[in-house]
């Protein structure tokens, strides 16, 4: 990741895959999330909560569209299109899709994606 040729991606180009669980799909656009660093849109249905968790890695997130309230730390931060976070150092969190919209995120990631659940 970074030594990227110059790539243009419109909106009909960006492929959406099913995450396996209902309503949550990502989209690749540099890199291999399973692998190593990735760049990627992650896209959370209407009303959805996460669990409690964290990912290994460290990751950059910008909100594209929709809007959801983060819980980092106890602390719980509405965000808006146009907003951004940084989870670094396994930061357990809980995302919760507000509105009648679908949460769309642009994620940059470190290292390979994954996602620990807190018991």
């Amino acid at each position: 990741i970074g030594k990227e040729k110059n790539m243009v991606v419109p909106k009909g180009d960006v492929v959406w895959k099913d995450m396996g669980i209902p309503g949550v799909e990502a989209a690749q656009v540099t890199g291999d999330m399973t692998k190593g660093p990735s760049r990627f849109f992650l896209k959370y249905p209407v009303g959805f909560v996460t669990p409690a968790h964290h990912h290994t890695t460290d990751h950059y997130v910008t909100v594209v569209s929709g809007s959801l309230t983060l819980t980092v730390d106890g602390k719980e931060t509405k965000l808006e299109p146009g907003s951004f976070f940084a989870l670094t150092n396994k930061a357990v969190h809980v995302a919760k899709v507000e509105g009648d919209a679908p949460a769309v995120m642009f994620i940059q990631a470190d290292g390979p994606w994954d996602v620990v659940m807190e018991k």
